[in-house]
């Protein structure tokens, strides 16, 4: 598989693409076994664009229509930590875990159609969406979406279809979600074009697609995991 990212081995911090074969990174010529690297968030966006109630299952969930067009929100980019990174919970209430595929952008754009859109995607990447639930009953969705490491994003980049992708929440490894993209009410296409039409999008911004059914409850010690199917997987500790 072919990947775009950054890893650090004995304290040297590589970036760029690079090849996984068996276990291994093959990275200009050089190879690293994946379990010995420390992968970096692949990129550092200007802005991290959310999307709400974008997949079928979990608007039937919360049993709430479909929404006519995407309902978009910010989230702050110093949230962003990477892959077996801490998520850190603040003593606000509840905290959840939202698994949800990444769209990064590849270059600058605005009012993009859907036919366009493709052109302007790097690639894909796994984000968990980490919400403070409770103030969210009454707290605009950027401040209960930005505190620091509510921004999971990685391990790296890949090209791939988009269309049709497995995508699984684990917690202290059980499934807890469990979709596909094919439920996303609009997909990356729509999302990059929609998004364009109201603010320039920039090389790597991130466009976070929106998280299926089974949202839930984040504790101390537990291990939360996203994985997305021709990806990879998004692993992260919680205190």
């Amino acid at each position: 598989m072919l990947a775009y990212g950054r890893f650090i081995f004995q304290d040297e911090i590589f970036e760029g693409n690079f090849e996984i074969r068996g276990g291994l990174i093959i990275y200009d010529g050089l190879k690293f076994n994946i379990n010995e690297v420390k992968f970096l968030p692949p990129v550092k966006p200007e802005k991290i664009i959310g999307v709400g109630l974008n997949y079928r299952d979990h608007a039937e969930e919360l049993m709430m229509e479909v929404p006519p067009e995407p309902i978009l929100f910010m989230k702050s980019p110093s949230s962003i930590i990477g892959d077996k990174d801490t998520i850190i919970l603040p003593d606000v209430g509840r905290v959840d875990y939202e698994g949800e595929l990444a769209v990064v952008i590849s270059r600058k754009c605005k009012n993009v159609s859907r036919e366009e859109a493709a052109e302007y995607i790097a690639g894909y990447t796994c984000f968990n969406d980490v919400t403070a639930r409770d103030l969210q009953k009454k707290w605009q969705w950027c401040i209960v979406k930005s505190f620091d490491t509510f921004s999971p994003i990685g391990p790296y980049i890949v090209k791939t279809n988009p269309s049709n992708l497995r995508i699984r929440t684990y917690l202290n490894g059980r499934i807890v979600q469990e979709s596909t993209t094919a439920n996303l009410i609009f997909d990356v296409f729509d999302l990059v074009s929609f998004t364009s039409s109201i603010m320039t999008l920039k090389k790597d911004d991130v466009i976070a697609t929106g998280t299926p059914a089974g949202v839930g409850r984040l504790h101390p010690g537990d291990v939360v995991t996203v994985e997305i199917e021709n990806i990879g997987k998004l692993t992260n500790y919680v205190r």
